[in-house]
């Protein structure tokens, strides 16, 4: 059981898995606050969040349709006072650093101990910026020793595009996922190819697997 306190705050829950979600919201308004309403997919979280407007988003990076990433960029281009933290339970660098990149107010590991989390939430919910503190000095190491991931080399649109196309989908399911043309994603697509050095799909879902960025 956790000591740990949270003030009265609204939160909003966004995982693909319910059991987890169960966990965390059992977790959350044990300790004082309110789960106001749960979320699968990407797109679902941003339309929970704007019906409830909750004090703090829980988000898991990887999720179905947009993907948590995806729905981070929506929402704080709408709304950039939006307070988001980000899970994921994969260790490498490169998708805290895209998720602070695009704006999380923190991220922390799904593998972190359950007062961590509710540390996190307070200080998201005060608008502090929190970073899992087992993954701060793996970015560090990782800007300063030069051991970025390719994909690193990626735009915000051309990463969002490729992580929709390692997933499976087709260049046209894409485009209707991420409201852009068939012929922008076809663009996106060459691009990453040159900058992953990749041939086909097949490789860019490789490529993906091999850096967490997608569940197998």
């Amino acid at each position: 059981m956790t000591t740990i306190r949270l003030p009265p705050l609204r939160i909003v829950l966004a995982d693909d898995h319910a059991v987890v979600r169960m966990g965390f919201r059992l977790l959350i308004e044990g300790a004082g606050a309110t789960v106001v309403a749960e979320a699968d997919s990407g797109e679902a979280a941003l339309k929970t969040w704007n019906e409830h407007q909750p004090d703090v988003l829980v988000m898991d990076v990887s999720m179905p349709g947009i993907g948590g990433l995806g729905a981070l960029e929506r929402l704080l281009a709408r709304h950039p006072d939006a307070r988001v933290l980000m899970l994921s339970a994969h260790d490498d660098t490169l998708i805290p650093a895209r998720a602070l990149q695009a704006g999380a107010t923190g991220y922390l590991s799904k593998r972190a101990h359950p007062d961590a989390l509710l540390r996190a939430i307070a200080e998201v919910a005060e608008g502090r910026r929190h970073l899992d503190p087992e993954l701060a000095p793996k970015l560090a190491l990782a800007r300063l020793g030069g051991g970025s991931h390719p994909a690193e080399t990626l735009t915000g649109k051309e990463f969002s595009v490729f992580l929709q196309l390692a997933r499976g989908q087709s260049v046209n399911e894409v485009a209707a996922t991420l409201s852009l043309s068939s012929s922008t994603v076809g663009t996106h697509l060459y691009h990453i190819k040159q900058k992953l050095n990749a041939s086909n799909a097949a490789e860019l879902a490789l490529i993906a697997v091999r850096a967490g960025l997608v569940e197998t």
